[in-house]
């Protein structure tokens, strides 16, 4: 069985709990593969928003 890196774990989880209310049990028992999914949809939600919210002269 191949370990995932703790520091990756860790800053899955910060970035999630940033980004959520969930507390950290909550962000620890999610699964690998359904952690990295919410990152990368939280990331995509934060995306967008900053573009379009940036200046359409930037």
């Amino acid at each position: 069985m191949r370990r995932y890196p703790t520091e990756d774990v860790w800053r899955e989880i910060a970035f999630l709990a940033y980004h959520t209310s969930w507390s950290l049990d909550q962000l620890l028992e999610l699964q690998h593969r359904d952690r990295l999914r919410m990152v990368r949809m939280v990331n995509d939600v934060d995306v967008r928003a900053r573009d379009t919210r940036a200046p359409a002269n930037a």
